[in-house]
């Protein structure tokens, strides 16, 4: 057991620092991590790993695919879900058609549905690598939306053409018909799964007398639980996860109705996913000697030349598609055309954004060895290669690129939105009047004769007033972007010497640490007021 843990400790250890090291050379860190996986696998002595796809499919895709669903805003993916649909289903759908024939035509040996199957492959983008690649750059948030809406379903399209790709393969009979009307039965009884699942620990949560550790253990349960439940009768885990992990998302105000149930799971998730996504990338990089390996007859040279031709056809089909679904419905639908415009730039940046990750890698490796007469599978080991020839080409050269296009096009903001402290204030206020309402209405004796609500009213209402005084300083500065930078600056300072003061109050035991900690905890919700960050 101490050997097993041994190495899977050194890993995470190796992991971590090298994630700190992209953070400070300010390189994504997927793509970092899949280099410095790479270059690890070829220090001679260092063990060949082998990659088990139950693996990814049990452990890491659940998990991922609920928090992508979790933060995914329901309003935003319902607003564009005919651009999401577009891509998810009619993107998977047209790169798979065009890789099959492609590689029919031009890698000798494969058949038709062998096509099939590599396009099934790699016809899914990966969500982590571009919205880390995004991170921090000036992109619109229908750009965001779309991409993280088209990750959430892209990966059932792709993992149902792989199932029936793969059926053909192994009997050698395949009836467009009957795949399309099993594709809806998987997909539509998966989401029926997740929702039917999602209800029940709706209801644990809800009426259950849970405490914020249950409540974090319960909600890394469920994923796995919608997922399993779903692939048991032969439905789609991902939708299953997908669905449920919208449904418990729209409806968490109602299940986690404390500060403390709610930044306890902000915690616990945004830790587990972190470690989950960072290993999985730098998986990648490590599986190389062990796909190489298995190339057998077909040289690795002609390996490389299949794969670019392959990575090339999926940069260019997605670059082709994108364009007719941004602006072709706009031409025929008045209504479409009440948005403004995606013009020529974001629809490039959302082709250009079309990085393939580990659940291609994944789907690869759990191409059965052999065929169900005990033939060995054809073509296995290169269509693994070229899966890993597409994810390198995609991740490492769109992700690299990515930054650099976004800057030369200059991409600004597409839709109206208002800033984010406008809305913070303007929520504020709104929240405060409701309170001076209630205390007016309800409360009216205690207002007279209760000090401490009196005191409430007079801070309620001088929050009004500073929050309003914060909206006339944005509508009417000419440098207001400027003034709130500065204003953000001086902020942060002030909360890092109070820190230091609270450090200072602790070491001289003048209060409990008890107090000490709730105080800390209301600095880190005020600072992430300013510095933002996704909430569970």
């Amino acid at each position: 057991m101490h050997e097993k843990l041994l190495p899977i400790l050194g890993l995470l250890i190796i992991v971590l620092l090298l994630v700190m090291v992209a953070q400070r050379i300010r390189v994504a860190y997927p793509i970092f991590l899949v280099l410095a996986g790479l270059g690890i696998s070829f220090i001679p002595g260092v063990p060949v790993l082998k990659l088990d796809p139950e693996i990814i499919f049990l452990i890491f895709l659940p998990p991922l695919l609920y928090e992508a669903a979790w933060y995914t805003s329901w309003n935003d993916f319902w607003k564009w879900k005919r651009t999401i649909s577009l891509l998810a289903f009619g993107l998977v759908f047209l790169t798979s058609i065009v890789v099959a024939y492609v590689s029919q035509a031009f890698i000798p040996g494969f058949t038709l549905a062998l096509g099939f199957l590599l396009g099934g492959i790699v016809s899914p983008p990966d969500a982590v690598a571009a919205t880390t690649v995004l991170k921090g750059l000036k992109v619109p948030k229908r750009t965001i939306t779309i991409l993280e809406g088209e990750s959430l379903v892209n990966d059932a399209s792709s993992l149902i053409i792989f199932r029936f790709a793969l059926a053909a393969v192994l009997t050698g009979a395949f009836s467009m018909q009957e795949a399309t009307g099993q594709f809806f039965l998987v997909a539509g009884m998966g989401i029926i799964v997740g929702i039917a699942g999602a209800h029940v620990f709706y209801a644990i949560h809800r009426f259950l007398p849970t405490t914020p550790a249950i409540d974090a253990a319960l909600s890394i349960i469920t994923p796995y639980i919608l997922f399993l439940t779903a692939e048991h009768f032969d439905y789609s885990g991902v939708m299953a996860v997908v669905s449920g992990g919208l449904f418990m998302s729209f409806r968490s105000h109602e299940m986690f109705k404390t500060g403390n149930t709610r930044v306890n799971m902000v915690g616990v998730w945004n830790t587990l996913i972190f470690v989950m996504n960072a290993l999985v990338f730098i998986l990648i990089g490590l599986e190389l000697p062990d796909i190489m390996q298995g190339l057998g007859e077909t040289s690795v040279m002609e390996g490389i030349k299949y794969g670019l031709l392959i990575s090339l056809i999926v940069i260019i089909v997605r670059l082709l598609w994108i364009y007719p679904v941004a602006h072709i419905p706009r031409w025929i639908s008045k209504k479409i055309r009440q948005d403004p415009t995606p013009g020529w730039k974001n629809p490039l940046i959302i082709g250009w954004a079309g990085m393939r990750g580990v659940v291609s890698l994944a789907t690869a490796l759990s191409i059965p060895v052999m065929m169900t007469d005990g033939v060995t599978f054809p073509m296995r080991n290169l269509i693994i290669f070229i899966t890993f020839v597409v994810i390198f080409v995609t991740l490492v050269f769109q992700g690299l690129t990515l930054p650099l296009l976004i800057k030369l096009v200059n991409l600004g903001e597409i839709d109206p939105l208002k800033p984010g402290d406008q809305q913070q204030s303007e929520i504020r206020i709104q929240l405060d009047s409701l309170a001076l309402e209630r205390i007016d209405e309800n409360y009216q004796e205690s207002l007279e004769t209760n000090g401490l609500v009196q005191n409430l009213k007079k801070s309620l209402e001088n929050s009004i007033r500073v929050n309003q005084n914060h909206l006339d300083s944005l509508d009417t500065s000419s440098n207001g972007k400027d003034n709130l930078k500065e204003y953000h600056h001086i902020m942060l300072d002030i909360f890092n010497l109070q820190r230091k003061e609270l450090v200072k109050m602790k070491r001289q035991k003048l209060f409990s640490d008890e107090e000490i900690r709730k105080a800390e905890s209301q600095l880190d919700l005020n600072e992430l007021k300013i510095t933002g960050t996704k909430h569970m």
